[in-house]
């Protein structure tokens, strides 16, 4: 089964250059919109498919440069290759060597190499298209060969489109050709069937347009052109011809399965490009997730072979769904980046920071930028705060192609080996964690250096520690009713008796309010008493978005001088675009 081993691009539409090793089983593409990853589905069917000509023009160049020597130039290296491609005698000039540990091809092939054939497609300022094989030995003796149509049309992939109906028939290309040997070998009864249809029609037609089929015999009389004693209404010979591509499969009540639904029709389509892996190994499949709810978008992916050990096809996808991301792993997962010169596809990799946020918070993938925070309460106090801003009319984080990350709580070590992974993949990422513990040695360090940036409070503080000592006392006022309307005042008075050792209430903090307002030392016990482990007042992503939003963002303009440093650096993040 023939497997795309190394795909090279240069000056294809967006991609100046791109060289990538892909793997042998599924290859889903991610990355920002506009960074190349449609156009390299495109360039992969565009040079293996069974296609016999293209039409291209000044647009499928990059930059819409077409000055000579400029080509667009598409090689790809082709391995566990059939008996039929590694004739020494028809393709020794041309079989190469592939190292599956650097991924790079060798001219000759040698013992201890994977032998490949390259296949390349050229086309300059002429905008015509030229296959050939491929090697560097072959090029300087000037040997030139493409392979045979029947050989292009057993190594072209499948691509599983938003219109799946063509893979429904036995037209030219259809999955269903490569399913079995069999073959309808109907060409007689096809087109009897067709001349059937012509007659059948004019028998009928004649009855209602008698009168304008005498009124053209009057004429043609008249005027010397020979139409017989009588023209006939026929169906035109030309428009009525049947061949294979007219068999299509119908469910057993004769209604075309081409009329079912898109996400039915790819569900199908996918499985039976399973059953012709043989035939057929490579699957192309642009936004995997179209047409299919969340269970059969899982469906479609287990039958393209996402949870086998062994992968039955090679497929080539994209997708924007956070449900396709948490059916993969990190080792089926490709991040496209976009530089000046360069396009690089970089696996997110099996480590278990990546497969953690893969399956708990899937949507940061597809995002530009990530904000990965300690735990539910940094998440919800960031985004309600983006929403406090967006309400004065700033674009939200979310609008600029932002996401959170939730690391689980704990060490803040655990949020900065997440957003260190993050970044090595080319995503612009903050941690935001409290001050209350300190991180590894160097860990942090390392995460700065790295690009990264790093939100936290002052020395020694959480983020109730904050909210509580530097907001307004107006603000304190509506973060205790909040709390009794979540915990009620019980719980409250318990968590102060506790940790004050049992000589403050919360009835002795409202009263002394009223007096001489909230002392520095009332503010640090509320502060702490909010954050037992387990019970806290606010210890929620949605309480604490709430007490973001309507709280603590339009207390800023009268909180500590402090508090609003760290909150202004976190709009500086959320803001860029």
């Amino acid at each position: 089964m023939a497997r795309i081993r190394r795909l090279q691009i240069s000056n294809f539409r967006s991609i100046q250059a791109l060289d990538w090793v892909p793997a042998p089983g599924i290859n889903c593409l991610i990355g920002p919109g506009d960074s190349g990853k449609s156009s390299i589905l495109d360039a992969i069917d565009l040079c293996v498919g069974a296609r016999r000509g293209g039409t291209f023009g000044d647009m499928d160049f990059f930059a819409l440069n077409v000055d000579v020597p400029i080509t667009i130039t598409i090689s790809v290296a082709l391995g566990d290759l059939p008996l039929s491609l590694m004739d020494i005698d028809v393709y020794g000039e041309f079989l190469r060597g592939f190292h599956p540990g650097t991924g790079e091809v060798e001219d000759e092939p040698r013992a201890g190499l994977e032998t490949v054939i390259t296949l390349r497609l050229q086309v300059g300022a002429d905008l015509e298209p030229v296959w050939t094989l491929f090697s560097e030995r072959a090029e300087q003796q000037q040997l030139e060969r493409t392979l045979p149509w029947k050989e292009r049309a057993a190594l072209a992939p499948a691509r599983i489109g938003s219109f799946a109906s063509s893979n429904l028939s036995w037209s030219r290309g259809s999955v269903l050709n490569r399913l079995t040997d069999e073959r309808a070998e109907l060409g007689a009864e096809l087109a009897r069937a067709a001349r059937q249809a012509r007659a059948n029609f004019g028998n009928q037609a004649a009855e209602h347009l008698t009168q304008t089929l005498e009124v053209v015999q009057r004429t043609a009389q008249h005027l010397g052109v020979s139409v017989g004693a009588m023209p006939q209404a026929l169906l035109d010979a030309h428009s009525v011809s049947i061949g294979e591509g007219a068999i299509a499969l119908h469910s057993e009540t004769g209604i075309p399965l081409r009329s079912l639904g898109t996400g039915s029709s790819r569900l199908l389509v996918a499985g039976l490009q399973r059953a012709a892996a043989s035939a057929a190994p490579i699957a192309l499949v642009d936004e995997v997730e179209y047409g299919l709810e969340p269970h059969r978008l899982m469906r479609f992916l287990d039958s393209l072979g996402a949870k086998d050990a062994a992968a039955p096809l090679q497929v080539f996808m994209t997708t924007h769904s956070p449900v396709a991301l948490r059916e993969l792993s990190g080792s089926q997962l490709f991040v496209v980046r976009s530089a000046p010169q360069r396009h690089s596809v970089m696996p997110a990799g099996e480590a278990n920071e990546v497969q953690s946020t893969l399956r708990k918070d899937p949507e940061a993938f597809l995002a530009k930028s990530i904000i990965v925070c300690e735990g539910a309460s940094e998440v919800g106090f960031a985004r309600g705060l983006d929403q406090w801003w967006v309400s004065l009319g700033a674009t939200s984080f979310l609008a600029h192609g932002g996401a959170y990350v939730d690391a689980g709580g704990g060490s803040p070590d655990n949020s900065l080996i997440r957003g260190t992974a993050l970044l090595n993949l080319g995503y612009r990422v903050m941690v935001f964690v409290d001050a209350d513990k300190p991180s590894t040695a160097g860990l942090a360090e390392a995460f700065l250096a790295a690009g990264g940036q790093i939100l936290t409070w002052r020395p020694g503080l959480t983020l109730e520690d904050e909210i509580f000592r530097h907001l307004s006392e107006q603000a304190l006022d509506a973060l205790l009713a909040k709390a009794e309307t979540i915990v009620g005042a019980e719980l409250m008075n318990a968590h102060i008796q506790t940790k004050s050792q049992g000589r403050v209430t919360l009835n002795d903090t409202r009263a002394k309010r009223l007096v001489d307002g909230y002392s520095p030392e009332r503010r640090e016990l509320l502060g702490t008493a909010s954050r037992i482990r387990n019970s806290g007042w606010f210890k929620s992503l949605t309480t604490y978005q709430e007490v973001a939003r309507d709280i603590v963002g339009p207390s800023l303009q009268n909180a500590e001088p402090g508090f609003m440093a760290v909150t202004n650096q976190l709009w500086t993040f959320t803001s860029a675009p």
